[in-house]
């Protein structure tokens, strides 16, 4: 016979396989009725019942910005994105050094990021980035103009496996920010490119460290 914690157990994993998205504990409160709603710490202790009935499994339970997902373990990318006919998409180093000092550098204006870069940066990055949903409008800046200011989504952190930004590797010993954007973006563009269906060939964090500790040998995006 099965338990009332087995019950909720099945019901939350079936949940999270269907979901499309990561769900948090007041999604999960949702599914049910308001009489039979599990407590939050309920869902937590079926939470951490399911990572451990799945250690050692082709998938995993991982906590991201916007709440928990199963994905499958990095190491099995090379046979998964066979699955996949196009390849993911490609993207510009502009966009990715764009992407990378709005993350660092938050909250910034598309002007501080041309001012960092050199360069001017093309109204079809900041497009991109807003429709991906990993930058977003976070108010203006009180100068002449008003000028948009842009900081990074929970999408953003999902996308790459982080819970907050705090996960974001320290750079306090870089002072070329212009270098440190092009390190940085070189890493977005392979965890871009290593992605399918959730899965990433390393976190941010990961990559970005390496990146910094030692020239990448990995090929730049053009």
């Amino acid at each position: 016979m099965t338990t009332e914690h087995e019950q909720l157990e099945q019901i939350i994993e079936a949940a999270l396989f269907t979901a499309g998205e990561p769900m948090n504990t007041t999604r999960i409160q949702y599914l049910f009725e308001e009489s039979e709603r599990p407590t939050v710490e309920a869902i937590k202790q079926v939470i951490e019942t399911l990572e451990k009935k799945y250690e050692g499994h082709g998938i995993m339970l991982v906590k991201v910005a916007s709440g928990y997902r199963f994905q499958s373990r990095k190491e099995y990318a090379p046979w998964l994105q066979r699955m996949f006919e196009s390849k993911p998409p490609r993207y510009s180093r502009a966009l990715l050094e764009t992407l990378a000092l709005i993350a660092y550098k938050q909250p910034i204006t598309r002007g501080e990021v041309e001012d960092i870069r050199g360069v001017s940066t093309s109204n079809h990055v900041v497009k991109i980035l807003l429709e991906r949903e990993w930058i977003k409008i976070v108010g203006q800046k009180e100068v002449p103009g008003r000028p948009a200011l842009y900081g990074t989504t929970k999408q953003f952190l999902d996308y790459f496996n982080l819970n907050g930004l705090s996960e974001l590797p320290k750079l306090k010993d870089i002072v070329d920010l212009d270098a440190m954007g092009e390190k940085i973006s070189r890493q977005l563009a392979l965890a871009i490119e290593g992605k399918a269906s959730n899965d990433v060939p390393d976190t941010v964090i990961e990559m970005t460290v390496k990146s910094l500790d030692a020239e990448s040998e990995s090929e730049e995006v053009n």
